[in-house]
């Protein structure tokens, strides 16, 4: 995998979990979690793809370029 490609691909996932963090902490959570017990699924989608596009931007970086 290119490294530049998984740099994006680490970014793109820290941003999303920023983004599901910051989700989970609003009003329309908040609401669901008092009624269900569980936040928005909106929440839930945006912390778990972030972790996984993380994780394949973090094994992307960790794993560098084959030497040819």
């Amino acid at each position: 995998m290119n490294k530049l490609v998984s740099i994006v691909l680490l970014v793109a996932g820290i941003t999303l979990i920023v983004y599901g963090l910051a989700a989970s902490n609003s009003f329309g959570s908040g609401v669901s979690r008092m009624f269900t017990g569980a936040p928005t699924d909106k929440t839930l989608w945006l912390l778990i793809g972030g972790g996984a596009v993380a994780l394949v931007g973090l094994f992307g970086v960790l794993r560098g370029s084959k030497p040819v």
